[in-house]
Protein backbone atom coordinates (compact mmCIF):
# COMPACT_ATOMS: atom_id res chain seq x y z
CA UNK A 1 0.00 0.00 0.00
CA UNK A 2 3.01 2.39 0.69
CA UNK A 3 4.80 2.03 -2.66
CA UNK A 4 1.11 2.54 -4.29
CA UNK A 5 0.67 5.65 -2.13
CA UNK A 6 4.08 7.15 -3.52
CA UNK A 7 3.41 6.19 -6.53
CA UNK A 8 0.47 8.16 -7.12
CA UNK A 9 1.99 11.06 -5.58
CA UNK A 10 4.92 10.82 -8.42
CA UNK A 11 2.09 10.35 -10.54
CA UNK A 12 0.36 13.92 -9.29
CA UNK A 13 3.40 15.72 -9.40
CA UNK A 14 4.32 14.55 -13.23
CA UNK A 15 0.14 14.47 -14.48
CA UNK A 16 -0.97 17.35 -16.86
CA UNK A 17 -4.32 17.74 -17.86
CA UNK A 18 -4.91 18.61 -22.08
CA UNK A 19 -3.43 22.28 -22.23
CA UNK A 20 0.06 20.87 -21.58
CA UNK A 21 -0.68 18.13 -24.49
CA UNK A 22 0.49 19.43 -27.86
CA UNK A 23 0.16 16.39 -30.25
CA UNK A 24 -3.19 16.67 -31.66
CA UNK A 25 -4.24 12.66 -31.51
CA UNK A 26 -3.83 13.05 -27.55
CA UNK A 27 -5.44 16.12 -27.34
CA UNK A 28 -8.37 14.66 -29.27
CA UNK A 29 -8.43 11.76 -27.28
CA UNK A 30 -8.10 13.75 -24.17
CA UNK A 31 -10.82 16.30 -24.85
CA UNK A 32 -13.27 14.10 -26.76
CA UNK A 33 -13.01 10.97 -24.83
CA UNK A 34 -11.39 11.12 -21.31
CA UNK A 35 -12.47 14.41 -20.28
CA UNK A 36 -16.19 13.97 -21.77
CA UNK A 37 -18.77 14.65 -19.25
CA UNK A 38 -21.97 13.77 -20.80
CA UNK A 39 -24.56 11.12 -19.95
CA UNK A 40 -25.01 8.15 -21.84
CA UNK A 41 -28.05 5.90 -21.94
CA UNK A 42 -25.33 3.06 -22.13
CA UNK A 43 -24.52 4.56 -18.16
CA UNK A 44 -27.66 3.43 -16.72
CA UNK A 45 -26.88 -0.11 -18.57
CA UNK A 46 -23.01 -0.31 -16.97
CA UNK A 47 -24.99 0.22 -14.00
CA UNK A 48 -27.56 -1.89 -13.61
CA UNK A 49 -25.13 -4.49 -14.79
CA UNK A 50 -22.85 -4.05 -11.82
CA UNK A 51 -26.21 -3.69 -9.32
CA UNK A 52 -27.52 -7.23 -10.43
CA UNK A 53 -23.96 -8.49 -8.87
CA UNK A 54 -23.65 -6.30 -5.76
CA UNK A 55 -26.97 -7.95 -5.01
CA UNK A 56 -26.23 -11.22 -5.80
CA UNK A 57 -24.81 -13.22 -2.30
CA UNK A 58 -24.68 -16.73 -3.78
CA UNK A 59 -21.12 -17.79 -3.04
CA UNK A 60 -18.39 -19.45 -5.36
CA UNK A 61 -15.10 -21.10 -5.86
CA UNK A 62 -12.61 -18.69 -7.19
CA UNK A 63 -9.33 -19.67 -8.25
CA UNK A 64 -5.90 -17.37 -8.82
CA UNK A 65 -3.34 -17.26 -11.12
CA UNK A 66 0.21 -16.61 -10.72
CA UNK A 67 2.84 -15.83 -13.26
CA UNK A 68 2.05 -17.68 -16.52
CA UNK A 69 -1.14 -18.76 -15.57
CA UNK A 70 -0.43 -21.62 -12.62
CA UNK A 71 -3.14 -21.53 -9.83
CA UNK A 72 -1.60 -20.26 -6.70
CA UNK A 73 -5.25 -19.90 -4.89
CA UNK A 74 -8.42 -20.89 -4.63
CA UNK A 75 -11.31 -19.77 -1.76
CA UNK A 76 -14.56 -19.42 -1.88
CA UNK A 77 -16.36 -15.73 -2.14
CA UNK A 78 -19.50 -13.95 -2.35
CA UNK A 79 -20.02 -12.84 -5.69
CA UNK A 80 -21.08 -9.22 -4.41
CA UNK A 81 -17.58 -9.38 -2.72
CA UNK A 82 -16.06 -10.17 -6.24
CA UNK A 83 -17.74 -7.33 -7.84
CA UNK A 84 -16.83 -5.10 -5.39
CA UNK A 85 -13.28 -5.75 -4.63
CA UNK A 86 -12.55 -7.46 -7.89
CA UNK A 87 -13.61 -5.83 -11.00
CA UNK A 88 -13.39 -2.37 -12.68
CA UNK A 89 -15.00 0.42 -10.86
CA UNK A 90 -18.02 2.62 -12.26
CA UNK A 91 -15.63 5.45 -13.39
CA UNK A 92 -12.67 3.10 -14.78
CA UNK A 93 -15.68 0.80 -16.43
CA UNK A 94 -17.60 4.59 -17.45
CA UNK A 95 -14.15 5.63 -19.08
CA UNK A 96 -13.62 2.10 -20.75
CA UNK A 97 -16.99 2.60 -22.54
CA UNK A 98 -15.93 6.17 -24.29
CA UNK A 99 -12.33 4.95 -25.30
CA UNK A 100 -14.19 2.16 -27.18
CA UNK A 101 -16.91 4.36 -28.04
CA UNK A 102 -14.32 6.45 -29.63
CA UNK A 103 -12.04 4.51 -31.31
CA UNK A 104 -15.08 1.76 -32.57
CA UNK A 105 -12.40 -1.35 -32.55
CA UNK A 106 -14.24 -3.79 -34.56
CA UNK A 107 -12.50 -6.60 -32.66
CA UNK A 108 -11.46 -6.93 -29.09
CA UNK A 109 -9.64 -8.75 -26.59
CA UNK A 110 -10.05 -8.75 -23.17
CA UNK A 111 -7.53 -11.20 -20.96
CA UNK A 112 -9.15 -11.52 -17.65
CA UNK A 113 -12.98 -11.56 -17.49
CA UNK A 114 -14.07 -12.38 -14.31
CA UNK A 115 -17.54 -11.35 -13.92
CA UNK A 116 -17.59 -9.16 -16.97
CA UNK A 117 -17.97 -5.73 -15.66
CA UNK A 118 -15.35 -4.30 -17.64
CA UNK A 119 -16.70 -6.80 -20.73
CA UNK A 120 -20.00 -5.09 -20.07
CA UNK A 121 -18.05 -1.38 -21.15
CA UNK A 122 -16.08 -3.42 -24.21
CA UNK A 123 -19.42 -4.88 -25.98
CA UNK A 124 -21.58 -1.09 -25.01
CA UNK A 125 -18.80 0.52 -26.59
CA UNK A 126 -19.24 -0.67 -29.85
CA UNK A 127 -22.17 -3.22 -30.40
CA UNK A 128 -21.00 -3.94 -33.58
CA UNK A 129 -17.50 -5.56 -32.37
CA UNK A 130 -16.62 -9.44 -32.21
CA UNK A 131 -15.10 -9.81 -28.38
CA UNK A 132 -13.15 -12.46 -27.10
CA UNK A 133 -12.77 -12.50 -23.34
CA UNK A 134 -10.31 -14.67 -21.41
CA UNK A 135 -10.68 -16.49 -17.91
CA UNK A 136 -9.24 -18.90 -15.86
CA UNK A 137 -11.57 -19.87 -13.28
CA UNK A 138 -14.22 -21.48 -14.75
CA UNK A 139 -16.77 -20.38 -11.75
CA UNK A 140 -16.26 -16.74 -12.58
CA UNK A 141 -17.08 -17.17 -16.03
CA UNK A 142 -20.13 -19.15 -15.37
CA UNK A 143 -21.13 -15.85 -13.87
CA UNK A 144 -20.06 -13.52 -16.13
CA UNK A 145 -21.75 -15.34 -19.26
CA UNK A 146 -25.02 -15.87 -17.94
CA UNK A 147 -25.03 -12.20 -17.20
CA UNK A 148 -23.68 -11.15 -20.19
CA UNK A 149 -26.26 -13.02 -21.59
CA UNK A 150 -29.33 -11.75 -19.15
CA UNK A 151 -28.34 -8.40 -20.79
CA UNK A 152 -28.25 -9.29 -24.37
CA UNK A 153 -24.46 -8.96 -25.30
CA UNK A 154 -24.48 -11.14 -28.09
CA UNK A 155 -21.22 -9.74 -29.45
CA UNK A 156 -18.56 -11.64 -26.89
CA UNK A 157 -17.06 -15.25 -27.62
CA UNK A 158 -16.23 -16.46 -24.16
CA UNK A 159 -13.02 -18.92 -23.66
CA UNK A 160 -12.23 -20.51 -20.32
CA UNK A 161 -8.18 -20.81 -20.35
CA UNK A 162 -5.04 -20.25 -19.17
CA UNK A 163 -4.17 -17.35 -21.13
CA UNK A 164 -0.32 -18.53 -22.48
CA UNK A 165 -1.85 -21.86 -23.50
CA UNK A 166 -4.47 -19.92 -25.19
CA UNK A 167 -1.63 -17.16 -26.94
CA UNK A 168 0.49 -20.28 -27.59
CA UNK A 169 -1.95 -22.57 -29.35
CA UNK A 170 -3.45 -20.13 -31.27
CA UNK A 171 -2.19 -18.57 -35.11
CA UNK A 172 -2.15 -14.89 -33.87
CA UNK A 173 -0.02 -14.17 -37.09
CA UNK A 174 -3.41 -14.53 -38.57
CA UNK A 175 -5.46 -12.59 -36.46
CA UNK A 176 -5.76 -8.99 -35.70
CA UNK A 177 -6.96 -7.08 -32.15
CA UNK A 178 -7.75 -3.85 -32.67
CA UNK A 179 -8.08 -2.89 -28.97
CA UNK A 180 -6.62 -5.73 -26.09
CA UNK A 181 -7.68 -5.05 -22.19
CA UNK A 182 -4.92 -6.89 -20.44
CA UNK A 183 -6.18 -7.25 -17.04
CA UNK A 184 -5.33 -10.86 -15.77
CA UNK A 185 -2.04 -11.34 -14.29
CA UNK A 186 -0.60 -8.15 -12.44
CA UNK A 187 2.93 -9.51 -12.66
CA UNK A 188 6.19 -8.41 -14.78
CA UNK A 189 7.07 -11.47 -15.96
CA UNK A 190 3.21 -12.42 -16.95
CA UNK A 191 2.87 -8.89 -18.62
CA UNK A 192 5.85 -8.63 -20.86
CA UNK A 193 5.78 -12.07 -21.60
CA UNK A 194 1.69 -11.47 -23.25
CA UNK A 195 2.93 -8.04 -24.57
CA UNK A 196 5.47 -9.75 -26.76
CA UNK A 197 2.95 -12.99 -27.90
CA UNK A 198 0.38 -10.30 -28.88
CA UNK A 199 2.57 -7.91 -30.75
CA UNK A 200 2.09 -9.91 -34.06
CA UNK A 201 -1.78 -8.56 -33.82
CA UNK A 202 -0.92 -5.14 -34.06
CA UNK A 203 -1.84 -2.63 -36.99
CA UNK A 204 -1.03 0.98 -36.77
CA UNK A 205 -4.66 1.38 -35.10
CA UNK A 206 -4.37 -0.48 -32.51
CA UNK A 207 -4.75 0.34 -28.72
CA UNK A 208 -3.56 -1.86 -26.06
CA UNK A 209 -5.02 -1.24 -22.51
CA UNK A 210 -3.12 -2.38 -19.37
CA UNK A 211 -4.49 -2.28 -15.88
CA UNK A 212 -2.47 -1.67 -12.63
CA UNK A 213 0.66 -0.47 -14.13
CA UNK A 214 2.07 0.96 -10.94
CA UNK A 215 0.45 -1.93 -8.80
CA UNK A 216 4.07 -2.84 -7.64
CA UNK A 217 7.84 -2.65 -8.65
CA UNK A 218 7.37 -5.09 -10.74
CA UNK A 219 4.40 -4.02 -13.01
CA UNK A 220 6.19 -0.34 -13.04
CA UNK A 221 9.57 -2.18 -14.42
CA UNK A 222 7.03 -3.69 -17.29
CA UNK A 223 5.70 -0.48 -17.57
CA UNK A 224 9.16 1.00 -18.55
CA UNK A 225 10.10 -1.74 -20.89
CA UNK A 226 6.87 -1.77 -22.88
CA UNK A 227 7.37 2.13 -23.04
CA UNK A 228 10.91 1.88 -24.56
CA UNK A 229 9.75 -0.86 -26.95
CA UNK A 230 10.92 0.04 -30.65
CA UNK A 231 6.95 -0.61 -32.07
CA UNK A 232 5.37 1.75 -29.72
CA UNK A 233 5.22 5.12 -30.34
CA UNK A 234 2.92 7.13 -28.11
CA UNK A 235 1.71 5.83 -24.32
CA UNK A 236 -0.61 7.34 -22.22
CA UNK A 237 -0.41 7.43 -18.22
CA UNK A 238 -3.58 7.63 -16.22
CA UNK A 239 -1.93 5.87 -13.52
CA UNK A 240 -4.66 2.82 -13.06
CA UNK A 241 -4.04 2.39 -16.84
CA UNK A 242 -1.12 2.69 -19.16
CA UNK A 243 -2.39 3.09 -23.01
CA UNK A 244 -0.32 2.07 -26.00
CA UNK A 245 -0.17 3.11 -29.40
CA UNK A 246 1.70 1.73 -32.23
CA UNK A 247 0.83 4.80 -35.12
CA UNK A 248 4.23 4.86 -37.21
CA UNK A 249 3.30 8.60 -38.07
CA UNK A 250 3.55 9.63 -34.53
CA UNK A 251 6.64 10.94 -32.89
CA UNK A 252 7.37 8.77 -30.14
CA UNK A 253 6.22 10.72 -27.14
CA UNK A 254 4.96 9.75 -23.43
CA UNK A 255 2.13 11.65 -21.33
CA UNK A 256 1.47 11.69 -17.92
CA UNK A 257 -2.82 12.34 -17.81
CA UNK A 258 -5.30 13.19 -15.16
CA UNK A 259 -8.62 11.66 -15.84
Amino acid sequence: MWFQIKAYLKFLWYSKNEHAVHSPFVFSLITKCFYDKKSKPEYAILQQYRNTLLENKNSIEVTDFGAGSRVFNSNKRSIAEIAKIAGISSKRALLLYRIVNYFQPSSILEIGTSLGLATSALALGNKNAQITTLEGCPNTMAIAKNQLQLFNFNNVEWVTTEFNEYFQSCNLKSKICNLIYFDGNHSKEATLDYFELLLPTITNDTVWIFDDIHWSVGMETAWETIKKHPKVSVTIDTFQWGLVFFRREQPKEHFVIRT
